[in-house]
């Protein structure tokens, strides 16, 4: 008989099954509580019951845990510092989408070198969000794969569906089945429409194949996510901060009885793809917030240790600290961004 089946597979590698993973990288109490408590919050600030805003910030992929756990001990510092005015919550992206081509970030290839040592990804990925909850700090992440969640959303306080993946049906329903809140970003070309439409999709029950903890292939029956939300990234046609797209953004959200606050995404298109001029779009909102606006629940700014950004396999070996995808601003600069955010709520 002639093949016609997985002829473009050269191999199936086996993975340890979520129930494993957890078992051998287990949540403790006390990250458990900071991650209900994290979520509990958000889930209030987005209905406008909390007055803080949040603040999610961090680099834009995880790839050096030293300087990870490094990074989330100063946020926990800054936060200390804030907690009247806003909740921080730190980016731990562990998957990356690629236009073309490119490193897919820690979870596949954890070595940097091409080997896609999954096992090793998922285990390292998971490990770190352990510490980074024992630090004190809950975390952020976008989910690309729908098996990933398995692995390590009991760890997450807020997931993020990307410019790329909102009009994904697969991603409305994962979402919809995931037990924190959820912000779904606008198109690539600045289209609020797919991000309103996947909010409406994922608020509702869903049924679809997916994995149970044992790693069982099965129908995952969802009751639908109440807490998804708007994340403004802005678009070709440039960036959707200001005042007028964001009351234009409310308008729409009313109108589909989306109770949920807004946040905008000062990377991508809404700093013109200048790490440099995410302070525009920051500054810019927190006025807006100092002026009354209440609709913006809050930001996101990519940022790390050492600004800029560096490339795998460059001479002189990696910098610490430094982003290995989008460039990020410094340590410095995101201490003064927080402080400014900070400001503006409290007055």
């Amino acid at each position: 008989m002639e093949l016609t089946d997985n002829l473009n597979i050269i191999q199936f590698k086996p993975l340890t099954t979520p129930e494993q993973l957890k078992a051998e990288l287990p949540e403790t109490d006390a990250a458990a509580h900071l991650v209900a408590a994290a979520r509990r919050q958000i889930e209030r600030i987005l209905r406008r019951e909390d007055t803080r805003r949040m603040l999610i910030v961090g680099p834009c992929s995880l790839h050096d845990e030293e300087a990870t756990l490094d990074y989330a001990r100063r946020l926990l510092k800054a936060q200390k510092a804030c907690s009247e005015q806003v909740l921080i919550v730190m980016r731990a992206y562990f998957e990356k989408p690629r236009t073309t081509l490119g490193w897919k970030g820690m979870l596949y290839d954890p070595h940097l070198d091409g080997t896609y040592d999954l096992d090793l990804g998922i285990r390292k990925s998971r490990g770190l969000l352990c510490e980074i909850a024992e630090i004190g700090v809950p975390c952020a992440t976008e989910f690309l794969d729908p098996i990933v969640p398995q692995y390590l959303a009991d760890l997450i306080a807020w997931a993020a569906i990307g410019a790329r993946t909102a009009e994904s049906q697969i991603h409305r329903q994962m979402a919809s089945g995931l037990s924190m809140p959820v912000g779904f970003k606008n198109g690539t070309d600045g289209n609020l429409a797919v991000a309103m439409d996947a909010i409406k999709a994922a608020s509702n029950p869903h049924s679809f194949l997916g994995i149970d903890r044992k790693g069982q292939v099965v129908v995952a029956e969802t009751k639908g996510n109440k807490y998804g939300h708007l994340v403004m990234r802005g678009g070709t046609s440039g960036p959707n901060y200001t005042s007028e797209y964001v009351a234009f953004a409310e308008v729409l959200l009313n109108k589909m009885h989306v109770p949920n606050g807004i946040v905008v995404d000062c990377s991508h298109a809404n700093s013109h793809k200048n790490y440099q001029r995410q302070r525009e779009s920051l500054m810019d909102i927190a006025d807006q917030i100092q002026a009354g606006n209440t609709c913006t629940a809050g930001v996101m700014i990519e940022s790390f240790l050492g600004k800029g950004k560096q490339s795998i396999g460059a001479a002189g070996g990696l910098k610490y600290g430094v982003s290995l995808t989008d460039s990020c601003i410094g340590w410095d600069e995101t201490e003064e961004l927080i402080r400014y955010l900070a400001d503006a709520v409290k007055q």
